[in-house]
This record gives C-alpha cells, structure tokens and sequence, in this order.
C-alpha cells in the first residue's frame, strides 16, 4: 500500500510536470517575430511605430516571440575598432540607445514602448530628444544613459553585427522581416497574415481569423 506522504508526493510531482509541460507548450507554439533594422531608417522607423503596433493593439502579442534588432546596415570598422552606420553618427547614437533599452528592459511591452517613442520623433528628426521618452513613459534616465556613456551599448552592437551577419539568406533591405526563420521580403507591412499562418497553437486570436479569412477569399 502506497502511504499517504508518497502518494501526496506523486500528486505533487505530476501537477508540476503538466504545468511545465502546459508552459513548454505555449512557448513552442508562439511565432518568432524578429525585426532587424536601423534606426534612422524611415521606412523602419514607419514600420515600428505605425505596422508593428497592431500587434499590441489586438491580441497577436500573445502567440509571438518578438525580437527587435538594430545595427542592421551598421559594420565594425577592425582598424579602429569603432561601428560606422549607414545614416551617420546620429543613427550609430540611437542604435547604442535602443540596444541599451532592449537589454536594461527586457520586457517586450517595455523597450517596445521606448523604442516606439525613440522612432516617433526620429520620423520627424527629432531624435536627439530621446531624453523625453524616458519622462513619458515613466523610465529611470539613469540606466539607459549610463549604459550609453559607458559604451555598452556600442557592445552590445557589435554581437547584433555578428548576429546579423549570419542571416541566411543575408539581409538585402531593411526593414527585414523575419517570421520562424523565414524572411518575407518587401510583404513586410502583411507580417501578420504571415505570423498567423506560422501559428500552430490552438487560441487562435482574433486578429488571425480577420487576416486569414481576408486571404482566402
């Protein structure tokens, strides 16, 4: 006969591997977004603040893994050991801001906010008051400055670089859109009917219907 102390423990164990299993579940069914861009880059930045925001407006934040990842057009320079950028010093000072924000705020709902308020006022060149997105969205100054002057973030920039490089097939514009490893080239603006497409969970949200059903007639 099983005692009840060892059958309490069965109990126990088994409820912990169906929420791990349930949890493992739900992770692998989620699309991997990732954006790879610049941050000057007006198409990129009419992308993130205007096309990437549907997805935290509706509920398809809840099947993607979304991966923002500057630098995209930027190469190290090994002579001098520095990052030259396609747009200038500018975008290389907001490339290092952004890379700062992704790694300080993990959260995707965080640095996205950040970001989308970086790339607001880059649309209309007001970049260097970046300062002002720290005050609106209620974020400590000091993290993300720190991290700039330190040069973090020009580190940081260079494992994007390298992580870049190996995109197979290379990157030949940007914004470069890529949905489970997959990259959709210039149907960037319709990543969602893509993203719905590459879901195989079984919530599907409501934005997936709307896109899917679109697509079939």
């Amino acid at each position: 006969m099983v005692s009840p102390k060892l059958s309490n423990t069965i109990v126990i164990a088994l409820v912990f591997l169906f929420f791990t299993y349930e949890s493992k579940g739900e992770s692998m069914s989620k699309v991997n977004l990732s954006i790879y861009y610049d941050s000057l880059c007006q198409s990129c930045a009419i992308f993130i603040v205007k096309n990437l925001e549907e997805i935290f407006n509706n509920d398809l934040i809840d099947i993607v893994n979304l991966q923002l990842v500057p630098w995209a057009n930027s190469y190290v320079n090994q002579t001098y050991n520095s990052i030259s950028c396609q747009n200038g010093p500018d975008e290389c000072e907001l490339n290092s801001l952004e890379a700062c924000a992704l790694n300080i705020w993990p959260n995707v709902d965080t640095h996205y906010g950040l970001i989308h308020c970086f790339e607001f006022l880059a649309i209309d060149g007001k970049n260097k008051m970046w300062q002002n997105c720290t005050n609106q969205l209620g974020l400590p100054l000091e993290p993300i400055k720190n991290c700039f002057n330190r040069g973090n973030g020009t580190e940081l920039g260079q494992k994007y670089i390298d992580e870049i490089a190996k995109l197979d097939p290379p990157h030949s514009f940007v914004p470069w859109v890529v949905v489970n490893n997959q990259p959709i080239g210039k149907d960037y603006e319709n990543f969602t009917q893509y993203v719905c497409k590459a879901y195989k969970g079984d919530a599907i949200p409501a934005a997936c219907n709307v896109h899917l059903n679109a697509s079939e007639k």
